[in-house]
């Protein structure tokens, strides 16, 4: 996920963690998402999500203190968790902080398969 996390906090033979921001207004590059991951939304937004080719998927509501796991498989990505459970996008997409505040999140990148049982 080269180029989405703002700072790559730590990184072993299983993980990726990193600490990701995106201040009101910005978007991220388009980026492929390669591992199954999980995020905690330090503080949540309104993220705004487009496909590769600039088509709006819609707003993905993260609130604060939210965690949600995604699972990575042909090509697209599966929320697992509880909130936001079975909503599939694109691996390749980019996203946009529709909110008035900074969006802050740490993401873990699963380098192999998800954890057992799959979501948190």
């Amino acid at each position: 996920m080269a180029g989405v996390g703002s700072e790559k906090v730590f990184e072993n033979d299983k993980v990726i963690v990193w600490n990701f921001v995106l201040e009101p207004g910005e978007e991220t590059p388009v980026h492929t998402h390669e591992h199954s991951y999980m995020w905690y939304a330090i503080e949540g937004a309104p993220l705004h999500i487009y496909d590769k080719d600039g088509a709006d998927l819609g707003i993905f509501e993260v609130p604060t203190g939210a965690v949600y796991s995604l699972k990575c498989q042909d090509g697209y990505l599966e929320v697992l968790s509880e909130i936001g459970k079975g909503a599939r996008v694109p691996a390749t997409h980019k996203a946009r902080n529709d909110g008035d505040r900074p969006y802050r999140e740490v993401l873990v990148e699963y380098k192999d398969a998800m954890p057992a049982g799959g979501s948190v």
